[in-house]
């Protein structure tokens, strides 16, 4: 992933010609052809009834864009510079890619949801829903212990909300009007439009000169974010991440561009919905530090999810505990499904005193982190997505309760990387040859 600014290592020299080999097209081809399968599996195997359904159509969106890529290879082969193989062309086929494989199955399974079928949206859909509900009606979207534990068995786990308040807000749309429009899918794809517009403009409005290199990589950082099956079936069917990771990419995004300021705002707004913004928010803030921006970073990062969690603080402090430490951390009434099978899920089940282990390896990861931080601070935005993308991908991988699609988080922090290295680069007297295009890996530190 650091193959843009650090073309000397094995690894980076391997990612640069995978990702450049047909002007990016085979890496398309590759990625549409993979995910084709993917949805077709899905479709077919899922025990899950909105993953099928998304598979379903995800299956044709993916298999027109495992075409289209075919068709401008073959135009690249037989006319090299032909339009129909640039990288506005490859942007379409992008875009028309998403909004086949994700908003597509958004709007048919929210309107068939909407018609009668109650099979057509996953959990976090209803709690969302039910937590903006709950808002409106009590000024807090969280039922405490008491409330739970009078729930029939069936229901007590969606009675709780393990997010954070400003989730809620995606849910005040169904709690005002029923209809298909109002599912808080519909929703969380508007936001996460939003904040791909605004990533996608502030990189391209930063000082660094523009290049196809530059062009390419924010393309790739985006097909991270938007058409990978990951990203396309969490936001069909659940969709509650999508704001969040959008939001912490707008966050670099604005630190590539430097401006420290709006950075904490966006990332203080992703924090404001969801735990998985904070280590992010963060590593944000130790990137500020080094530019004597710490504290009006800081301002927004921290102060917007203080400032969502203090009125339901007041309203029941309890059940805010209940929620959003106890539940998550395994302490609750019931047990979260998430386990999908990644080394500590297998540690807690396998190894005596396992969840003890795990733990302990994950605070491990975060000393270590830590260390790294105060000792080096990261001092540009792609090594402060590196070291946010590599610690999720760890925390992930080590949590004994987790689940497959928050993968999408370090592989979107990764790949957008490159991007955000080429976005701060800078050609001309005064700026370090370490961070000008292919110069050196101290670019990301």
């Amino acid at each position: 992933m650091t193959a843009h600014t650090d073309p000397a290592t094995p690894a980076a020299r391997r990612w640069a010609a995978l990702d450049t080999a047909a002007g990016g097209l085979a890496l398309d081809l590759g990625l549409y052809a993979t995910a084709t399968a993917f949805a077709a599996i899905t479709a077919a195997t899922s025990t899950l009834p909105p993953h099928r359904a998304w598979g379903a159509i995800a299956t044709i969106g993916y298999a027109l864009a495992t075409l289209a890529a075919t068709t401008q290879i073959l135009a690249r082969h037989r006319t090299p510079g032909a339009p129909l193989a640039g990288l506005p062309a490859r942007w379409t086929v992008t875009a028309f890619t998403w909004a086949t494989t994700a908003l597509l199955p958004i709007v048919t399974q929210s309107v068939q949801r909407a018609g009668g079928r109650a099979d057509r949206a996953q959990e976090e859909v209803i709690v969302v829903e039910h937590a903006g509900a709950r808002l409106a009606e009590h000024g807090t979207p969280y039922l405490g212990p008491d409330a739970i534990a009078a729930l029939p068995p069936g229901e007590q786990l969606l009675g709780y909300t393990p997010y954070q308040p400003g989730m809620a807000l995606f849910g005040l749309p169904r709690a005002a009007v029923d209809a298909w429009w109002t599912d808080a899918r519909v929703w969380f794809a508007v936001a996460t439009v939003l904040a791909l517009a605004a990533l996608v403009t502030t990189l391209r409005a930063t000082a660094a000169p523009a290049s196809p290199r530059r062009a390419a990589a924010l393309l790739r950082a985006v097909q991270a974010a938007t058409v990978l099956p990951v990203g396309a079936l969490t936001l069909a069917t659940g969709g509650d991440d999508l704001p969040v990771l959008t939001l912490c990419l707008l966050a670099l995004a604005l630190a590539a561009a430097g401006r420290p300021g709006r950075a904490g705002l966006a990332v203080g707004a992703a924090g404001a919905l969801k735990l998985f913004a904070w280590p992010v928010a963060v590593v944000l803030i130790c990137w500020a530090a080094t530019r004597r921006a710490g504290s009006r970073t800081a301002l927004g990062a921290l102060g917007l999810p203080v400032l969502a969690l203090l009125p339901v603080l007041l309203v029941d402090s309890d059940a805010l505990v209940e929620n959003v430490l106890r539940f998550p951390l395994g302490h609750g009434l019931v047990t979260s499904p998430a386990q999908s099978p990644f080394p500590g899920h297998l540690i807690a089940e396998t190894v005596p005193a396992g969840r003890a282990v795990a733990a302990a390896l994950l605070v491990v990861v975060g000393l270590t982190i830590a260390v790294r931080l105060l000792r080096r601070p990261p001092r540009t935005a792609a090594a402060t997505a590196l070291i946010c993308g590599y610690g999720l991908l760890a925390a992930i991988l080590l949590m004994p309760s987790t689940r497959f699609g928050y993968l999408l988080y370090p592989i979107a922090l990764l790949v957008t990387a490159p991007a955000l290295a080429l976005a701060e680069s800078r050609h001309g007297p005064g700026i370090p040859g370490n961070l000008r295009a292919g110069t050196g890996r101290k670019a990301y530190t």
